[in-house]
């Protein structure tokens, strides 16, 4: 008996080794999981999606958040929504907004209801953000902006100061057609809207409406 005790050592050892990985990766998994499935909506944001081209709006939401949000050019100066041009670069501020909930800054279709998730977008994700390289890329055509532990390594960046909503991303002007939208036909916008986490909650949602030089 005392001769097989060695043996049976290493491999309990193993097994109690791996038992304990298992546990961690699913207490990260539920971690992770549960915050997206338990998530409820705070409401919208309240905004009116602009009937012009305005560089800047400010609504109050339902959790009583007031956001702004503003497009301006790498020099500073109010961008010309009026006439943007795919290759070029916006700088999008916002303040007000609920740091706890990440979000997607680009360019999407304005819904044609309000209260509505702004859908489809030009893009599609962040270039990098499987490799958790996103942060390395700078002006992307769209930008994730997250302060949640589980996904920061993977988005673009964080906010700027959470106390305050605060945030900065440099969109890149994508080609007016591509994902299935063609925003030479439907109306558009630099939109903010909740990332994958909070994905039903329309609360960060602010537009400003855009036109693609001809």
């Amino acid at each position: 008996m005392s001769a097989t005790q060695p043996r049976r050592r290493p491999a309990r050892a193993i097994l109690i080794a791996v038992l304990a990985v298992a546990v961690v990766v699913l207490v990260a998994v539920v971690a992770i999981l549960v915050p997206i499935l338990t998530h409820q909506s705070a409401g919208g944001s309240g905004q009116a999606v602009p009937q012009g081209f305005a560089s800047e709006s400010k609504a109050t939401g339902a959790d009583g958040r007031t956001r702004t949000v503003e497009v301006r050019t790498p020099d500073g100066k109010p961008a010309d929504l009026a006439r943007v041009a795919p290759g070029s670069e916006l700088v999008v501020t916002g303040t007000g907004f609920d740091a706890s909930i990440g979000i997607y800054v680009g360019v999407c279709a304005i819904p044609a209801e309000p209260g509505r998730k702004p859908s489809p977008c030009l893009g599609g994700i962040p270039k990098g953000a499987e490799q958790g390289k996103a942060a390395k890329e700078g002006a992307q055509p769209s930008v994730w902006i997250t302060d949640d532990w589980a996904w920061k390594a993977f988005a673009s960046h964080g906010y700027a100061d959470a106390s305050k909503g605060a945030f900065t991303a440099r969109v890149l002007v994508p080609e007016a057609s591509s994902d299935g939208l063609d925003c030479r036909k439907v109306a558009c916008a630099i939109t903010t809207r909740a990332d994958h986490t909070a994905a039903q909650d329309r609360v960060q949602d602010m537009q400003l409406p855009i036109a693609f030089a001809q």
